[in-house]
């Protein structure tokens, strides 16, 4: 299962900060698989959290809990408001 998360960054050294802290959070919990923090090539604001998990489920109980609530919940509340969540056709 895959996110993708994209952001409009104007403040590039604390959103870096941010982002690694909830990353930190997400390597803590079972089911995360892979990350990647990446800023596009045309777009210098443009920046996508792509994160790999082993289940939705294992996604969702990643958002849970206090330091979630206090890490990854306000960094997620910056990024675009559209779809994220995006698994593999072969398995449907």
């Amino acid at each position: 299962m895959l996110v993708i998360t994209r952001f409009r960054v104007h403040d590039v050294e604390g959103f870096r900060d941010r982002a690694a802290a909830a990353l930190e959070v997400f390597q803590a919990r079972k089911g995360f698989l892979a990350a990647d923090l990446e800023r596009n090539l045309d777009d210098e604001e443009l920046w996508v959290l792509v994160t790999r998990w082993r289940d939705v489920g294992s996604y969702r109980r990643a958002l849970q809990g206090y330091e979630s609530k206090l890490v990854v919940v306000p960094l997620l509340s910056e990024a675009f408001d559209e779809p994220s969540a995006y698994e593999d056709p072969a398995l449907l």
